[in-house]
């Protein structure tokens, strides 16, 4: 008998109802994925050429893990092995060696690589422990020998302006000076609220503990950030060098509004150079436990808990390197003394603080918030604070900072003060509101 008029055993009919149930099931998640991408205007027309584009970046950067981690928030944390990560792939690293540990830590420093470090020796009332990540919290950590890197997808890059500006901060317009404050990065809304000091010393390094909040984005392609400037160069040319590192909530670059530990860096005032976090080839990660882009967790509440973290970034006095540590004990990686040309020597200016882009849709300031979205003069468990300010000397000893200027483009919409205690240092509030009755 041929098999088109076999009659069908009940095992077969059942099998095929399976298969049938299963390739269904697949079909509809497919349908879901598509629908939710046709259903978003910015997708809606995405060529094939473009999606191969970036299908071709995408394997470019997200190297083959050794082992995946689903996080809680939704993230994919790919544990890849620390000598296939991205940064060596820059043409200026072909012959570089991974240097595992500084060479010399800076004085008051305590650091033991690879701890899985929740502090518990903050100081003041009211302040909690230090914040980690929330891809913990399923309780798998990347292997050793690897290094966790938040894979990026599709999604990621199309919510950018385009595949070139994806990881990257938009081009400033123009570059000011206001009194005797620093040259700030100004044109296409970014403000800041910032202390700063420098010029008149040379400094290895800067540190600050960074109160953490979940501060409202008003439109996509808007942030709000709070992190520390490491800063050399000509502010008003084609050269300056920058490291930075916080914390950060954009909508573009995640796809969500939670704070999430960044880096970024530039050599070339942000023209071409460098990106945030480990979107291009630069920043050398040793930590297996710290994933730079992941989401933080838990965050300050108002009038209740603080959480706050700590970064310090540092330069190897022998080595050249600029390290980062995150936490009182936990180094994380390095930006490579190569990527840098005023770098390579020492740092000019060090500054803190808070930014934010203003979009200015439908002529009005932004709503988003900086910080925690509250004027300085609001204080503790209100606005947000750096806390225990402190610079890398040449001697690569940690000293305090005693004299700190401010600067804020307009206080109506962000403002900033800065204080002193024996137990904070110098610390400040910081941030505000954007758009309010001041602020139109």
């Amino acid at each position: 008998m041929g098999i088109i008029g076999r009659k069908r055993r009940p095992l077969e009919d059942h099998h095929l109802l399976l298969v049938t149930f299963f390739v269904a099931i697949l079909l509809l998640q497919r349908a879901v994925v598509e629908s939710s991408m046709l259903n978003d205007t910015r997708y809606r027309h995405t060529s094939s050429l473009r999606l191969e584009r970036i299908s071709r970046h995408l394997n470019k950067i997200n190297k083959p893990p050794v082992l995946t981690i689903e996080s809680p928030d939704g993230d994919l944390i790919d544990c890849v092995h620390k000598r296939k990560q991205l940064a060596l792939d820059h043409p200026l690293l072909k012959n570089h060696k991974i240097q595992k540990m500084p060479t010399e830590m800076p004085r008051g420093m305590k650091v033991k690589m690879g701890v899985n470090d929740r502090s518990s020796d903050i100081e003041g009332e009211g302040v909690k422990q230090e914040t980690w990540q929330m891809w913990h919290l399923n309780g798998t950590l990347c292997p050793k020998g690897t290094v966790p890197i938040r894979r990026s997808t599709v999604h990621d890059v199309l919510r950018a302006k385009s595949l070139y500006e994806f990881g990257k901060k938009r081009s400033r317009v123009s570059l000011s000076r206001r009194n005797d404050a620093p040259d700030v990065l100004s044109g296409n809304g970014h403000e800041h609220a910032i202390a700063y000091t420098g010029s008149s010393q040379e400094m290895y390094g800067a540190k600050a503990t960074i109160n953490v909040w979940d501060p409202s984005i008003q439109v996509m392609n808007e942030f709000s950030l709070s992190q520390l400037w490491i800063l050399s160069g000509s502010f008003d040319g084609p050269d300056l060098n920058s490291i930075e590192a916080g914390w950060q909530v954009s909508p573009e670059l995640y796809g969500d509004s939670r704070p999430r530990l960044f880096t970024y860096w530039t050599s070339d005032s942000y023209r071409s150079t460098g990106c945030y976090n480990l979107l291009c080839a630069g920043f050398v990660q040793t930590n297996n436990r710290i994933a730079i882009g992941a989401a933080i967790s838990p965050v300050s509440s108002y009038a209740s808990n603080q959480y706050d973290i700590t970064i310090l970034i540092w330069k190897d006095p022998k080595v050249g390197n600029w390290w980062m540590s995150f936490g009182e004990k936990t180094l994380v990686g390095y930006w490579p003394a190569e990527l840098f040309t005023h770098l390579a020597d020492h740092a000019t200016m060090v500054e803190w603080g808070g930014e934010i882009v203003n979009s200015r849709a439908n002529g009005q300031h932004t709503y988003t918030q900086m910080g925690s979205g509250r004027f300085a003069e609001d204080g503790f468990g209100k606005a947000s604070y750096f806390r225990n300010l402190e610079i890398v000397d040449m001697d690569n000893t940690l000293t305090s900072v005693h004299s700190i200027s401010t600067l804020a483009e307009n206080t109506n919409c962000y403002d900033i003060k800065s204080y002193y205690t024996n137990e904070w240092g110098t610390y400040f509030y910081y941030g505000g509101p954007g758009n309010n009755p001041k602020c139109p």
